[in-house]
């Protein structure tokens, strides 16, 4: 099977593989597409939480971003984990010579298990300078609030939301609901001309731990293949409930999920 497409990730990497570069490398190449990275930081983590996080030097995040795309052009670029604003000036400048439309960012804030991965100054750097390069965000509730200043309770407020982070720039949204403490998990896609709802029935597990890397990758997957944003959205939201459904129950903690549940593996591999 030839590769689709190519993607460039900039994220931070989790030993545990369930989050971070290690989910987005996965979930790339299972959904048939051609993975390159840039490392924004390496981390020490389980499925309990982040024992450490090592930043990598700004200068190498920018180095890893042009000598993979000088060579590869990617199709779209996902953007996950950035701890500084330093970090973020970097990337700005360098997504500035790249020139790709897609580019999809996951506003990572703080890990699975409660560990806070951005510090205040890089929130306002990547919500005022960052946010505006993006096509499409993908926060949760609790990262939207956060941007947006606004409390998020109800579907009302994801919308309110929403509006407040076009405002920064970016040209579509999509506010993930897995935090709600509803049956059901609404998705929200807002942009100015519509707001589409993706209503799905809540799968009681712990073995959540990367979904949002995950989804925020499939997206830009789906993107880079030409599909429409309505119809990428809605096919990452599938792949991801698909991969939360296989329940792994891996670890003692907040447990990975399946990326390999869209994988058929020909026969003479099994």
């Amino acid at each position: 099977m030839k590769p689709k497409s190519k993607i460039l990730i900039i994220a931070g990497s989790d030993s545990s593989g369930g989050a971070g570069i290690q989910a987005d490398i996965k979930t790339v190449t299972a959904l048939g597409s051609y993975a390159m990275t840039a490392i924004t930081a390496v981390t020490a983590q389980n499925t309990l939480g982040v024992h450490s996080v090592l930043p990598i030097y700004p200068s190498e995040i920018n180095k890893q971003i042009k000598y993979s795309c000088n060579d590869i052009k990617p199709d779209a670029i996902k953007i996950g984990m950035l701890h500084s604003s330093q970090v973020i000036i970097t990337i700005i400048k360098a997504l500035s010579k790249i020139k790709i439309k897609n580019i999809i960012l996951d506003p990572v804030m703080v890990a699975k298990g409660g560990t806070k991965l951005i510090n205040s100054n890089a929130i306002k750097t990547l919500k005022y300078k960052l946010i505006k390069k993006a096509f499409l965000i993908t926060p949760n509730i609790p990262e939207a609030e956060i941007l947006s200043n606004v409390k998020i309770n109800n579907v009302n407020d994801m919308k309110k939301a929403s509006k407040k982070l076009l405002n920064l720039g970016t040209k579509n949204v999509l506010i993930k609901g897995g935090h709600s403490n509803s049956k059901y998990v609404e998705d929200i896609l807002f942009n100015k001309k519509e707001c589409i709802i993706f209503k799905n029935r809540k799968i009681k597990t712990k073995n959540t731990h990367g979904t949002g890397c995950t989804l925020s990758s499939a997206i830009a997957t789906f993107l880079s293949c030409g599909k429409p944003l309505k119809k990428s959205c809605e096919l990452g939201i599938k792949y991801v409930n698909q991969a939360i459904k296989s329940d792994l129950n891996y670890g003692k903690g907040y447990g990975p999920i399946n990326h390999l549940n869209s994988i058929k593996i020909i026969r003479k591999f099994r």
